[in-house]
């Protein structure tokens, strides 16, 4: 796509993709690279505009990310973000230094004031709270820098120089604590930076699909289809550019949500018309997972067991030209970028064995964050059910069962999993949470149900409200809500005589539980 670029340099920030995220949500495209990537790399992608990233360092160590000063002499307009502010004051013979005393030091929300004179302050309070993360002070600002905002420990918060399209802010604007963060960067971009805004999903949607189709023609494509959005949203892409040609592979190995299994394979096949291959392996993934109770191990026991399943069935179709893979913007860079921390090591083909028979693969979605996956998945006529389609592991069910799993331990989870969903549902709370699931302990206790004692199991409920998912809050969900789903669950679903919920952050939480 030939969309107008803003590089966002990452410098080990943990708030990376959160930048470009808060970029593409102004309609302009962006790319998050790290720091060691050349000048003649950078220029070579002919950015629109630059954006420091924040990091751990101090610029004036030995060790820390620098870049070259040449930088400045691209002509286009760079804003510095916590570290990346005093990454320019220190390249452009300013002076940098630890805080000599708690006065220089910030951190949290701040009050903060602003010259609304300056562009990236332009219609914005003159008074607001940012969200500050930072231990150094810029004791001397570059030349031809002016200072733009201060709060009251700090003078120089941001500064700008405005006659070459040079900005630094300490704070960060990108997060939600930051009040108007977004207005400073929709200001950076279209005040500043004079970018027009072609990022947009319907448009990438359109050029997408005729992209594959030139690219695809009549050769034959296979896609492993998780009933996901991300590979629901990459397998209607490509049936949009080569129809029949493409056939889906739907592995259920007996772990999904109760009905969903059902419900992948007629949307697929009836709304889609698709070349759809159902497998129902659930006896085998059973077998396979017997007596097992640790994660790590069921989660290797699944994968491995999914990829020797797909690996049969696509030997029966034969010569395979393409394999479609629903790997998203998140997955390319979270196995870390310039000295950003290693979220995971992550390659989406989950380990397909090199043998199958196919020359390439084809990852249309991999420019994308999830919401914009979610986008183009309405753009296509994909139904909201699945689009919005709660976050699901891909074991399954496997790790919401703690300990050993039965089919009778499943068909517990699924009921009840499916009770909590309906309520949330019923009441319209479902949209004011982002994930949220039952998960089946190990743990059994007394208690009384028809004037006899029962010794049954505990179901966890967990909801969570999260903007990126690498940190969330658990949802504060109405009582009334909690308590019908606790007697529904209590009165319609064997096995279970007590439930609790989950009231853990991340951190020090994770939201799945194992």
């Amino acid at each position: 796509m030939n969309n107008q670029l803003v590089i966002v340099l990452d410098f080990g920030g943990q708030y990376n993709q959160l930048i470009a995220r808060r970029v593409r949500e102004c309609n302009v495209y962006c790319e998050v690279m790290p720091y060691t990537k050349s000048l003649e790399e950078l220029k070579a992608k002919n950015p629109s505009a630059i954006i420091f990233t924040g990091g751990p360092n101090s610029v004036y160590e030995d060790g820390s990310p620098l870049y070259t000063k040449e930088i400045f002499s691209l002509g286009v307009p760079i804003l510095g973000i916590c570290y990346g502010c005093q990454l320019i004051a220190h390249l452009l013979d300013g002076e940098v230094t630890p805080a000599q005393d708690d006065s220089a030091r910030e951190y949290g929300k701040t009050k903060t004031y602003f010259d609304t004179s300056c562009k990236l302050f332009k219609d914005i309070p003159d008074e607001s709270i940012t969200w500050m993360s930072h231990g150094d002070y810029m004791a001397k600002v570059p030349e031809g820098f002016k200072l733009v905002a201060h709060s009251d420990k700090c003078p120089n918060v941001a500064i700008a120089d405005e006659e070459r399209g040079f900005y630094g802010v300490q704070f960060h604007p990108e997060v939600q604590h930051t009040e108007f963060g977004q207005k400073m960067l929709h200001n950076f971009l279209y005040e500043v930076c004079g970018l027009n805004g072609d990022w947009k999903m319907d448009e990438f949607a359109k050029q997408s699909i005729e992209k594959l189709r030139e690219k695809i023609g009549d050769k034959k494509v296979l896609c492993a289809l998780s009933g996901g959005v991300d590979s629901s949203v990459a397998a209607v892409m490509i049936h949009k550019a080569v129809g029949k040609n493409l056939t889906c592979i739907f592995v259920d190995h007996g772990l999904l949500r109760k009905n969903e299994g059902d419900e992948v394979e007629k949307t697929f096949k009836e709304k889609f018309d698709m070349n759809l291959i159902r497998v129902n392996a659930q006896d085998r993934f059973l077998g396979k997972l017997k007596g097992v109770s640790d994660p790590e191990t069921k989660r290797k026991i699944i994968g491995e067991e999914f990829i020797r399943v797909f690996e049969q069935e696509a030997k029966k179709i034969g010569k395979v030209d393409y394999l479609v893979q629903g790997t998203i913007y998140p997955d390319v860079i979270e196995s870390g970028t310039g000295d950003a921390a290693v979220i995971k090591s992550h390659h989406n083909v989950g380990g397909l064995p090199d043998y199958v028979d196919f020359k390439e693969i084809v990852e249309p979605l991999r420019d994308l964050f999830k919401d914009e996956v979610r986008k183009v998945g309405l753009e296509l006529g994909i139904p909201e059910f699945l689009v919005w389609r709660q976050p699901f592991p891909g074991p399954g069910l496997a790790i919401r069962i703690i300990g050993d799993i039965t089919e009778e331990k499943i068909k517990t989870l699924q009921d009840a999993d499916f009770i909590f969903r309906d309520e949330l549902a019923k009441a319209g709370y479902d949209k004011n949470v982002h994930q949220y699931f039952a998960v089946l302990t190990n743990m059994r206790s007394v208690g009384v149900m028809g004037d006899g004692r029962t010794y049954d199991y505990t179901l966890a409920l967990r909801a969570v409200t999260t903007n990126d998912f690498m940190t969330a809050d658990w949802a504060k969900i109405p009582y009334d809500i909690l308590e019908s789903a606790s007697n529904r669950i209590i009165n319609e679903v064997k096995n279970i005589n007590r439930i609790v919920y989950d009231i853990t952050s991340k951190p020090p939480a994770t939201i799945e539980w194992e």
